[in-house]
């Protein structure tokens, strides 16, 4: 646990102390101290603060992608928008995820709102990381495809699916933790002139979003906005659900167009892709294709079944190239998913079918 602050080490030994899994084996106020500790205390996960003297998060995160890449690296982030715009960067840089810190308030709930978001993240990427390695060598070793009751359930291609004809209206796209770099990966796969437009729900909060619109807008052919209350849809745009509200796509006698609400939470997020998927199957029908990647928990299942329902397609990506397999593991396991592909075949695969290219049987 490195943090500059003795109250943050409080709240965060006091959260980690509740739960009997988990233990922390050392803490250092700067990055110098904590990887002149590393060595000894031989964490299976850091949680890393920003502001620190002597040496900060990014400069310490760079140490350890270098020294321990193995180790995953958990950041500790104020909402705010310098605290948005570090944490993409820690991100782009290789960090695992991010918790925000609590804003002040009661202290009870501030410790049961990091309890809740912090725990599940550090049980998932450390048992992740304990595996990573050991599943890489079974692959190489195996260098065979799994048998048909080992494959997720994959739907057969739905007749007269608007992506065999090259007729697809709508690309919906959701994912969380991991889903920053998996969407930078996938749009730069993407050309500038997409014949239809891209809508994405990626789990963050306010400011977070529009960021993470900029920071992909510049490395893209693509135009990337945070979506607007009542804004037109256009070929060729992404739209980014902004953090804290739901986004639905609409139409109307001019065509369709993007409506912003705040029900409450579905999955315990806001935005929900769920949300977002049910509405474009309202609006387009077969003509959607959903994409759902990398992310904890299941958002994504119940539109991926109106999705279906209304004839169109959707394509999870697979459990080796995403961070946490969740949200695509819940809708392939479900039989939901009539396509899985690694990241680094989603952008190829998404142009062939929007280019009107009949592609070869999964």
């Amino acid at each position: 646990m490195v943090d500059d602050s003795v109250l943050m080490r409080s709240a965060i030994s006091h959260v980690i102390a509740s739960d009997p899994e988990l233990e922390v084996v050392g803490v250092a106020p700067n990055g110098r101290i904590a990887l002149a500790k590393m060595e000894q205390v031989q964490p299976d996960i850091v949680t890393l603060d920003f502001e620190m003297p002597e040496m900060g998060g990014l400069e310490t995160l760079g140490e350890l992608q270098k020294r321990y890449p193995s180790v995953p690296v958990i950041m500790l982030s104020s909402l705010t928008l310098s605290g948005a715009a570090e944490t993409l960067e820690a991100l782009a840089r290789g960090a695992v995820d991010y918790v925000g810190k609590p804003q002040g308030g009661d202290p009870a709930h501030s410790l049961e709102v990091l309890g809740l978001q912090l725990l599940p993240l550090i049980k998932i990427h450390s048992a992740r990381a304990k595996t990573k390695d050991s599943e890489a060598v079974a692959r190489r070793e195996k260098r065979a495809m799994p048998t048909a009751a080992a494959m997720p359930a994959v739907r057969p291609r739905a007749a007269g699916f608007a992506g065999e004809s090259g007729k697809v209206s709508a690309v919906c796209i959701g994912t969380s933790t991991g889903g920053p770099n998996a969407l930078a990966e996938l749009f730069a796969a993407l050309p500038g002139d997409l014949p239809v437009p891209l809508l994405i729900v990626q789990h963050m909060p306010p400011m977070f979003t529009r960021l993470l619109a900029e920071r992909l807008a510049a490395t893209t052919k693509l135009r990337v906005t945070e979506a607007q209350q009542g804004m037109r849809v256009s070929p060729g745009e992404a739209y980014i659900a902004p953090g804290g509200l739901h986004m639905e796509v609409r139409r109307d006698t001019g065509g369709e167009f993007l409506h912003l609400q705040e029900d409450p939470p579905e999955n315990s997020c806001r935005p929900a892709a769920d949300v977002l998927f049910r509405s474009a199957a309202a609006v387009y029908g077969k003509g959607v294709l959903a994409v759902v990647m990398t992310g904890m928990g299941q958002d994504g299942k119940r539109g991926c079944e109106a999705i279906h329902n209304a004839g169109g397609y959707v394509i999870v990506q697979d459990e080796a190239s995403s961070v946490v397999w969740g949200m695509p593991r819940a809708v392939a396991e479900s039989g939901l998913a009539n396509l899985v592909k690694p990241l680094c075949e989603l952008g190829p695969e998404l142009v062939m079918r929007l280019r009107g290219k009949r592609p070869a049987a999964p």
